[in-house]
């Protein structure tokens, strides 16, 4: 695992596990909100954005975390391994409302310089509706890769912990393992 996607409705976890995960295998984080939003919340034009993920994905280690459908694509195909946090809506509508709490008029290491936290509807009803109107599509676009590349689908608080100590496990035996007869 050293180039990883990870993908998941708004409030799965997205930011956190990546995070984690950097640090359990040193390797660098790269928080696509923070690619795409400027000072003010101003949208990073589609393809430059698409542009910047094209040279950032052709290092040898990364993490990148969040959908941006339009781009998913440069990330999916580079990755080694994807990570689908297909977390259940009610608990992604209540993470994000309690980030929205927590974090009021602050910034997220995660988020663009100049961005606030904020909320507005538009947001919350992409949160309530992604299971019925992205995960069908993205779902799909993870089938495509399944033969080529790691594909994980974690469901629950559970599978993220078990992913996270598998993921240090690994990381353990990565020296340990010889290549000499």
């Amino acid at each position: 695992m050293k180039r990883i996607a990870i993908v998941g409705c708004g409030g799965a976890g997205k930011s956190t596990l990546s995070k984690t995960l950097g640090n359990i295998l040193g390797i660098e984080v790269i928080h696509l909100d923070r690619l795409n939003w400027n000072p003010g919340w101003v949208e990073t034009p589609r393809e430059e954005l698409r542009n910047k993920q094209e040279k950032l994905v052709k290092k040898d280690s990364w993490i990148f975390d969040g959908n941006y459908g339009a781009t998913m694509d440069v990330r999916l195909q580079a990755a080694d391994t994807i990570v689908f946090l297909d977390i259940p809506r009610h608990i992604c509508f209540y993470r994000v409302i309690k980030r929205r709490i927590i974090h009021h008029n602050k910034m997220r290491s995660d988020m663009g310089e100049g961005c606030p936290e904020k909320l507005d509807s538009e947001f919350l009803k992409y949160v309530w509706n992604f299971s019925k109107a992205r995960r069908p599509q993205l779902l799909k676009s993870l089938e495509q890769f399944e033969k080529e590349k790691r594909v994980i689908i974690l469901k629950s608080n559970k599978d993220v912990e078990l992913f996270l100590e598998l993921a240090h496990q690994e990381k353990k035996m990565e020296g340990k393992i010889s290549t000499t007869h």
